[in-house]
């Protein structure tokens, strides 16, 4: 099942989409928003496969789907979490500035709660006041849970995964060492996050789910041409299953929780890199200083995962970067 909510309000309206992404139906009859159905999934759950069900085998009137008339499947989000599960690309950058990686980081999960009051859609401009700041793409993969209970055990947590994405995670890379310099984490250095016109239930995915991972390449495009398409499956050291294990430690998860991958990254791979700073890092590293630019005002990205068959699974996120002018 596909569900991806059309512009419409602060929340969204709402709507299933076939499996081709080719068409849609409104989910208006079972629940307005995605978090209103998230919130009664339980139940909602099957209402919205049957509509699903009907739509793919051509039994309702449908509308045709642009991933331009999107917000994201989940305009805003009561709790967004972003994690580092490859930890081989944060290694990399701190080799990079010549610091050594502690230990801890292999076996205890890096994370920080990000801006979730608003998501923008797969089209929408990225929006930035000065190119200065270092603007870049990160291209990650996230699971949607639906209620999680506080000290959830790794082995009862993917039973909470009720929904699968990628997304953009931007990064104004200039502004982070400010911010990290104060211990307290990031801030300005991220704007808003934008995701994939459509979430997905993890049986949309085939083999290539396995309850805790995504084993399929992620392609990042800057004006046209690749930056990187790992395998999300491969040198994932904390899996989702850990991720939600450690975000759930101390408090509950409310249904809606999206819970990011980090950067994917695959070491030693030509095409390992899902983000401006790791290639540049991989420069320096060879050159002693890096020579490819963070994003210009005009470049666009473009992110996509395919099927077996060469087919986008979640729609393209295909973004411009553009100022804007404070007021």
């Amino acid at each position: 099942m596909k569900l991806a909510s059309l512009k419409h309000g602060r929340d969204g309206q709402l709507v299933v989409v076939s499996k081709d992404l080719s068409a849609y139906v409104s989910a208006a009859a079972v629940a307005p928003t995605l978090q209103a159905a998230l919130d009664n999934w339980s139940e909602d759950e099957s209402k919205l496969r049957a509509i699903s069900d009907d739509l793919n085998a051509g039994k309702l009137d449908s509308t045709p789907f642009e991933p331009v008339a999107c917000d994201a499947p989940l305009p805003r989000s009561y709790h967004w979490v972003d994690g580092s599960a490859y930890v081989t690309h944060v290694e990399l950058v701190r080799k990079a500035r010549g610091a050594e990686l502690p230990e801890s980081f292999w076996s205890d999960p890096l994370v920080y709660m990000g801006a979730s009051d608003a998501f923008i859609g797969p089209c929408d401009d990225i929006e930035v006041e000065t190119e200065a700041w270092g603007i870049d793409f990160e291209a990650e993969v996230a699971v949607i849970t639906d209620d999680v209970p506080a000290g959830v055990k790794v082995e009862d947590a993917s039973s909470h995964i009720k929904l699968i994405a990628i997304l953009n995670d931007v990064s104004l890379r200039n502004l982070i060492p400010g911010e990290l310099g104060k211990q307290f984490g990031f801030y300005q250095s991220k704007p808003w996050t934008s995701f994939s016109p459509v979430f997905v239930t993890p049986d949309e995915l085939g083999d290539a789910w396995d309850g805790k991972k995504l084993s399929l390449p992620l392609h990042a495009i800057l004006n046209g041409t690749t930056v990187g398409k790992p395998n999300a499956g491969v040198d994932m050291t904390f899996d989702f299953t850990q991720l939600i294990n450690h975000v759930a430690k101390s408090r509950s998860l409310v249904a809606g929780t999206v819970i990011g991958s980090g950067t994917v990254s695959n070491k030693g791979s030509k095409d390992g890199s899902c983000c401006l700073a790791e290639v540049r890092c991989l420069e320096t590293i060879a050159d002693g200083k890096p020579s490819t630019p963070f994003m210009s005002f005009g470049d666009r990205v473009e992110i996509d995962m395919f099927d077996a068959d060469g087919k986008t699974i979640f729609g393209r996120i295909n973004q411009v970067v553009t100022q804007y002018t404070p007021k």
